[in-house]
C-alpha cells in the first residue's frame, strides 16, 4: 500500500502568535514600521491570511512584537549584577555600557515604540502602560546602582539616572549622536565632571 505523507499538525493559536512575533521582530529591526504583512508571512513560512487568523491587524502584531522585543529584563538583571562595592565611577561606567548597548541594539524598535505606542497611535492603552512600566523599571534599576553614593552627588540619584538615560538615548539614535566617542567611561566622565578642565588636570599636563 502506498505510504501517505503524514500531515503536519497545525499550531495552536498561542503557538502561532509566538511564531509570528518571532518572525516579526528581526524584520522590525531592519525595516521599522514599514515592514509589510507579506514580509512577515514569508519569514514565518505561512500564508499572509494566517496573520489575521490570530491577530486583529498588522498593527496589533507589530505592537505585540515591539513589547516583547523591548522587554528590559535582561538589562535589569545585568544592572542588578553590578558590584555595589565598586567606586561610583566604575559602577556608572558599567551601567552606561549596558544602557548604551540596549539602545543601540534596539534603535529601530525604540523609534517604533515612540511613534506607535508611547504616542498613543496604537489605540492600545495596555500596551502603552506596559511600555511606560518598562521605562520606569529600567530607570529604577539604574537608580539602585547610583544610590549607595548619593551623598557624593549634588543632584538626587533619580535625576542622575534620568540624565544618563537621556544622553544614551540621544547619543544612540539622535541626529547628533556620536556613540563611538561618548559611551562607558567617557560618558560617565562627562556626566560627573563636565567639560571644564580642572586645575589639577592643567598642572598634570605641564
Amino acid at each position: 500500500m502506498e505510504n501517505r505523507r503524514r500531515r503536519v499538525p497545525a499550531l495552536a493559536p498561542e503557538e502561532r502568535r509566538q511564531a509570528l512575533i518571532a518572525a516579526t521582530i528581526p524584520l522590525l529591526h531592519e525595516h521599522g514600521l514599514d515592514v509589510s504583512t507579506r514580509q512577515i508571512a514569508t519569514a514565518a513560512g505561512v500564508a499572509e491570511g494566517t496573520i489575521f487568523g490570530v491577530f486583529e491587524s498588522k498593527n496589533s502584531l507589530v505592537v505585540c512584537s515591539v513589547i516583547q522585543a523591548l522587554d528590559p529584563q535582561v538589562t535589569l538583571d545585568a544592572l542588578e549584577a553590578i558590584d555595589r562595592s565598586l567606586p561610583l565611577r566604575s559602577r556608572l561606567a558599567e551601567a552606561a555600557e549596558l544602557i548604551h548597548a540596549r539602545f543601540a541594539e534596539n534603535a529601530q524598535l525604540l523609534t517604533a515604540a515612540r511613534k506607535l505606542i508611547l504616542a498613543g497611535q496604537s489605540g492600545d492603552p495596555e500596551a502603552q502602560s506596559r511600555m511606560f512600566s518598562s521605562r520606569e523599571r529600567l530607570r529604577d534599576a539604574l537608580i539602585s546602582v547610583i544610590e549607595p553614593d548619593a551623598a557624593l552627588l549634588r543632584r538626587p540619584p533619580h535625576a542622575v539616572a534620568q540624565m544618563l538615560l537621556l544622553f544614551c538615548g540621544a547619543n544612540t539614535y539622535g541626529p547628533f549622536g556620536d556613540p563611538d566617542s561618548f559611551r562607558g567611561t567617557e560618558l560617565v566622565s562627562l556626566l560627573l565632571d563636565g567639560f571644564l578642565v580642572k586645575d589639577d588636570d592643567k598642572r598634570g599636563a605641564q
